[in-house]
């Protein structure tokens, strides 16, 4: 769920291990939390609900934990309570964003700033790396079991801005005020999706050499290895050939 770029998506996508599952499926569960506790159990009147369960049926979470979490952030079942923070960083050129929720302000704060500092990297200003990002929804499918075609005539009548396709994965990009109508236009026809999700994607990537970028790319990890980091994302253009 990190920045985008090819070798991130695929990663994600092709290479998910049961054990990143997992993590995964933690993760989607805190954000239906909040969501909930925040708008209200029901979808219908709670935008930000429907695209955090769009996202986790996009990851192909079973439907009773969707449930389950939206009751406890609801309060009809006993869970914890979750806040929500962003830190902006910087790692030489690379500018990275990071969103957590998390029951413990300070455990996430020191833990966030000591695998920033480690990396060599430190904390930026605030608004300084938000305003080189915008905000697009993104959806991936598996190349090898659909074709861009047929993606396309489904997602573009829906609002899809653009479907573009490489090393296995097609993607779709839209506005965040389509992705849930791209994303009910797929599913009516049957797409199963890798990943749904809104995300933050770069307005002018950067351009790194591979240390510079692998580097990046470490810290991103290291991140979201963090059970309280939700998402992080980065203005980098990652290389292809990065291992």
């Amino acid at each position: 769920m990190s920045g985008h770029s090819k070798w991130a998506k695929i990663k994600r996508a092709k290479g998910a291990a049961d054990a990143a599952r997992g993590q995964q499926f933690t993760k989607l569960i805190k954000e239906i939390s909040i969501a909930a506790r925040m708008g209200g159990s029901d979808p219908e009147g709670n935008p930000r609900l429907r695209t955090a369960i769009i996202k986790a049926r996009g990851a192909n979470m079973p439907k009773d934990n969707i449930d389950r979490a939206i009751k406890k952030g609801a309060g009809e079942l006993e869970g914890q309570t979750y806040e929500e923070l962003t830190y902006e960083a910087r790692l030489g050129e690379a500018a990275i964003l990071i969103e957590v929720l998390t029951d413990n302000r300070n455990r996430a704060a020191a833990d966030v700033r000591n695998i920033i500092s480690k990396a060599g990297g430190e904390l930026a200003k605030t608004g300084s790396v938000s305003r080189l990002l915008t905000r697009k929804g993104i959806i991936t499918l598996d190349g090898e079991k659909y074709t861009e075609d047929a993606v396309m005539e489904a997602a573009l009548d829906a609002g899809a801005e653009d479907i573009t396709a490489a090393d296995g994965v097609i993607e779709v990009t839209s506005d965040p005020a389509d992705f849930e109508e791209v994303a009910k236009a797929l599913e009516a026809k049957s797409f199963e999706t890798l990943n749904a999700e809104i995300s933050m994607i770069p307005e002018a990537p950067v351009a790194l050499d591979k240390d510079a970028a692998g580097k990046l790319m470490r810290l991103v990890e290291k991140l979201e290895d963090n059970d309280d980091v939700q998402n992080v994302y980065h203005n980098v253009d990652v290389p292809d050939d990065l291992e």
